[in-house]
């Protein structure tokens, strides 16, 4: 038996809703000017067993918020591999450093574990479209599961994303359309959603209030794996975050597992991100999110003006912070080290954990005994032209020995 209790709640004020009422966030909050998502709520005595006969992440389908005789959508996602960071960890001097490879899910980024928990919700409750705002990642993930599902899918991108994204979207099935400013895309969602009755897998509010809320549930089987596969929590989790969905699905991972006694503390949470939002923020000290200056980024997938309020709130609660990142060039230095030193390569957007790491650790908020594992959000070959702009033009050689010879000693 699914331990959800059919309600979602708020985690601000209390107020409650039935999953018709969910997508736009809490009402009563709105009406004080504080956006906040609405997350779905547990019975504490409910059965919490795995199912490993279940598919990907669906063994956690009691912790989900799905009825009893859903049929999951799965394309295998999840128990991706935590691989230890060797080399990286010893040139920082740290040995326990860990980076959760969600590269290896079915369209190389996290966004699948929202894709397939929203998804399966949206056949449950006999939906026919979905419809996503995306720079990519997440329309990828939505396009796949609705072409499993069957369902259509419309996905709302802007203009200024890599053609690679596009054609991902694409060739998985989804109408893509592209608009000018990610305003313009809540703008036709909102409407679609009241007037259509389709199913936003991600946010249409203005301001943010986050993603889907039976989706973000799919990011919490990262916190049950990675004290699966460490034996405990660990110490510091960073987390590339826009409007802080896969963070704020991992909070709620541990905190269901510090909840049943099976952890002894949940780990800190870093948001690392490139524009600033959530370290602004925290610097405010109150609760509505800051809103920072728009700057363009080669973490285009996380570059967001504003952060959401139970972003910041999964920030203070884990005894967090926020790093900003915002050079690009130190971004694709970090990938490319990432990926030369480690054979992961990384979209820059997730490439960002390590810079991050590396200002906390030297600042001391990370200590040299801890444990620290970096989300891998998504793979680099989303963005291959980016990668390119800082590597030489691969050398045409005459087929000999002495041509390869000549060239290996001009590498740098």
């Amino acid at each position: 038996m699914t331990a959800f209790t059919g309600l979602l709640r708020c985690p601000r004020c209390g107020w409650t809703t039935e999953p018709r009422g969910a997508f736009a966030g809490c009402r009563a909050c709105a009406q004080d000017g504080v956006p906040v998502n609405v997350h779905p709520e547990y019975d504490p005595s409910g059965d919490r067993s795995a199912d490993d006969e279940a598919p990907g992440l669906f063994r956690h389908r009691r912790l989900l918020p799905l009825p009893e005789d859903a049929v999951p959508v799965s394309l295998d996602e999840g128990n991706t591999p935590l691989l230890q960071m060797r080399r990286l960890g010893a040139a920082m001097g740290h040995e326990r450093l860990y980076l959760k490879d969600e590269t290896r899910n079915p369209t190389w980024s996290y966004k699948d574990r929202l894709a397939a928990v929203a998804v399966t919700r949206a056949v449950s409750d006999g939906a026919d479209t979905i419809v996503v705002g995306t720079t990519g990642n997440h329309g990828a993930a939505a396009a796949a599961y609705a072409a499993a599902a069957g369902l259509r899918c419309v996905a709302l991108t802007l203009t200024s994303v890599p053609l690679t994204m596009k054609v991902l979207m694409q060739v998985l099935g989804a109408h893509v359309v592209a608009v000018g400013e990610p305003q313009e895309r809540w703008a036709i969602m909102r409407r679609a959603v009241i007037e259509r009755g389709w199913v936003p897998l991600s946010g249409f509010s203005d301001p943010p209030v986050g993603s889907n809320p039976f989706g973000i549930e799919g990011y919490k089987s990262i916190a049950y794996e990675l004290v699966e596969e460490l034996g405990a929590a660990p110490d510091v989790v960073v987390v590339p975050v826009a409007y802080g969905d896969g963070l704020i699905g991992i909070h709620r991972g541990f905190g269901d597992l510090l909840a049943w006694g099976v952890i002894a503390a949940s780990p800190r949470l870093v948001a690392a991100e490139p524009l600033g939002p959530y370290t602004a923020s925290l610097a405010a000290g109150g609760e509505v999110p800051a809103v920072v200056d728009a700057n363009p980024s080669v973490a285009f997938s996380i570059a967001s003006r504003v952060a959401t309020s139970q972003g910041i709130r999964a920030l203070r609660e884990s005894g967090g912070t926020a790093v900003v990142v915002s050079d690009d060039v130190e971004l694709l230095e970090a990938q490319q080290r990432i990926a030369a030193t480690e054979g992961c390569y990384l979209e820059a957007s997730a490439a960002i954990c390590l810079p991050a790491v590396e200002r906390l650790k030297a600042g001391g908020w990370i200590k040299a005994h801890e444990s620290v594992v970096m989300i891998g959000t998504s793979s680099g070959l989303k963005d291959v032209d980016a990668t390119a702009g800082r590597l030489s033009e691969v050398p045409v050689i005459e087929p000999s020995l002495e041509a390869l010879d000549v060239s290996l000693a001009a590498a740098p």
